[in-house]
């Protein structure tokens, strides 16, 4: 028994139990043979019916690594027998029989130019924490590359004597780092996770002869690493393949030094917006298209300001050594965005927007956005106004073929579990082809129009276990076990966007729903798995037990191991939830 103290009484609960949940034994029965084991050939016809594995190779091949799974774990029938249900229920929780393929690795065409991939891209990678008074460093620049993330972006100030150069966010109560330590740092981690390239985006505010400093910097410290292109001017860009292992510098032409506003002053006049305890709730795209075409003119103007302001820096002369670094320039924006988003067929660039510009661009030329995004580069940076570091929904972008989503990696919350979410997909690699869609020259996509339902997604949640061994017994509730409930659903575009629940499990260390949930897609290729468990309080909020956010189009069929991870993305040692996923 379980025992817990309430004032001077005890409270006794029954011991929590891993036996398999009813479904699951339901399950096992129905492919068991009569001595109540599961021998090789019922083995195969469970992969084939429930698993959806196709094909005898990939059959036998499957059913070989669950035999020597449980031949490894000692979970065979004595006598040489079939799986127990004791072994079946062990091995559909492992590793081995997770959602997303273990081994699949990187499938994905990486052959294609730059622009026909998601980047995973962070912003401001050196803060530790807010976006104004916390420190800056190269641990978290180590940690996003170790993460998977493929642009960091590094600004660069002059120090007080204006005679060596800084990282910090400019003109804020941010400590600053010294240069060559996040030149460093990007060297030794650039390529762990990943072989794929690293674009480094400088945002510059240097003079001229800093700006040769910096370029000694980053020649003597990448070497062979960093990539030049061969002409100013690229007619479409090189690949993934093509970059393995390289660096590439990415920034606007220079120009001179220039004070910007403050960052200090933006916090003053402007707003910050606080998230709850777990994030705010992902809007379905319809709130957020609202509230882009309720913008005030006042920020609007704000915005067009800021880059005007850049836009008044005169041309002193240009360090040619600094230049030549940049393979990847970044276009000024002239403020209008017919002219902004024109497609040069002679060259490539790249642009950034802001977030709030750029969900007004989509309202207004959605169109021309995913026809630029086909050819160029586009970079969609966080709103100033995000002073703790908070994330916009990323499927904004990624939903008109934006490339760099930039998000705060140092942040927390539902919005950047979707980000995550989005780059464990192609092996965990930080690029993530494009849906052809996207790339039809001939018929434009648009993801706010009314689309016909492409596929449904049948989830079952069975069952969760692990809390007991990650949490101390009285983390949830002092005076019982916990009450668990499941939240499943959608993130994509604006029709597959949606949230259920199952029931709570009261007292429960190792909760069974057996709760069956279905979700028509439009667009399968866009929509991401959302599964979030919570632990129910009526005296207060509710506490979180852990999340996860898996590409649907990845998702492997049948019964399936699902993993959880904290609040701050960090994996839970111990916690997994069992699930069906089932496509028609």
């Amino acid at each position: 028994m379980t025992t817990y103290r309430v004032c001077c009484f005890l409270r006794r609960f029954r011991p929590a139990s891993n036996e398999p949940s009813e479904a699951i034994g339901d399950v096992f029965q129905a492919y068991a043979g009569a001595d109540g084991a599961l021998g090789e050939e019922a083995l195969r016809r469970f992969l084939r019916e429930v698993q959806g594995e196709a094909g005898d190779d990939d059959v036998e091949a499957a059913a070989r690594e669950v035999m020597a799974f449980a031949a490894e774990h000692r979970l065979l029938k004595k006598g040489g027998g079939g799986l127990t249900v004791e072994g079946f229920h062990r091995w559909l929780c492992s590793d081995a029989n997770a959602a997303l393929h273990p081994r699949r690795g990187v499938h994905d065409d990486m052959g294609l130019p730059l622009s026909h991939y998601f980047i995973y891209t962070g912003h401001n990678s050196y803060l530790t924490g807010n976006q104004l008074s916390s420190g800056c460093s190269e641990v978290p620049i180590a940690k996003a590359l170790r993460d998977g993330v493929r642009v960091i972006e590094l600004d660069l100030w002059p120090n007080a004597a204006k005679d060596d150069v800084e990282v910090l966010h400019g003109r804020t109560w941010t400590s600053p780092v010294d240069l060559m330590k996040c030149l460093e740092a990007i060297k030794e981690h650039a390529f762990i996770s990943s072989p794929y390239p690293v674009i480094l985006t400088l945002e510059d505010h240097l003079t001229p002869h800093l700006q040769a400093k910096v370029a000694k910097m980053i020649k003597e410290t990448f070497g062979d690493l960093l990539y030049l292109s061969e002409s100013e001017a690229m007619p479409v860009f090189p690949s993934p393949e093509d970059l393995r292992g390289k660096i590439i510098i990415s920034t606007k032409p220079p120009k001179e030094y220039l004070e910007t506003k403050s960052s200090k002053e933006e916090a003053q006049n402007g707003s910050t917006e606080e998230e709850s305890v777990w994030g705010d709730e992902i809007p379905d795209n319809k709130a957020q298209v609202a509230t882009a075409c309720q913008v005030s003119e006042k920020d609007s103007e704000r915005y067009v300001e800021e880059d005007e302001e850049m836009e008044k820096k005169v041309q002193l002369g240009v360090n040619a050594e600094y230049k030549t670094l940049i393979s990847i320039s970044l276009t000024r924006r002239k403020h209008d965005m017919d002219q902004d988003l024109k497609v040069d067929p002679e060259k490539v660039s790249r642009m950034s927007l802001g977030e709030a510009a750029y969900e007004k661009a989509t309202i207004t030329h959605g169109s021309e956005i995913i026809k630029f995004t086909q050819r160029n580069l586009l970079r969609i940076f966080p709103k100033t106004t995000r002073i703790t570091s908070s994330n916009y929904n990323p499927l904004m972008g990624w939903s008109y073929g934006a490339q760099m989503v930039a998000a705060n990696m140092q942040g927390h919350g539902r919005k950047l579990w979707l980000t995550k979410g989005m780059f464990r997909a192609n092996g965990g690699c930080g690029y993530v082809k494009k849906p052809d869609f996207l790339m039809n020259t001939d018929k434009m996509f648009d993801p706010r129009s009314k689309l016909p339902v492409k596929t449904r997604l049948k989830v079952t949640v069975y069952m969760g276990d692990g809390w007991r061994f990650d949490f101390r017994k009285t983390h949830f509730d002092k005076c019982s076990p916990p009450d668990f409930y499941a939240r499943v659903g959608i993130a994509g575009v604006v029709a597959d966007t949606m949230m259920k629940e199952t029931k709570v499990i009261m007292d429960n260390w190792i909760p069974t729903w057996d709760h069956e949930f279905e979700f028509p897609l439009a667009v399968p290729e866009l929509a991401l798995l959302r599964v979030e468990v919570h632990e129910s309080d009526n005296h207060q909020k509710d506490d979180f037990a852990g999340q996860t956010c898996l590409p649907v189009w990845e998702l492997r069929s049948g019964i399936r191991s699902v993993r959880l991870y904290a609040r701050d993305g960090e994996v839970l040692r111990s916690v997994k939830l069992l699930m069906r996923f089932e496509f028609s």
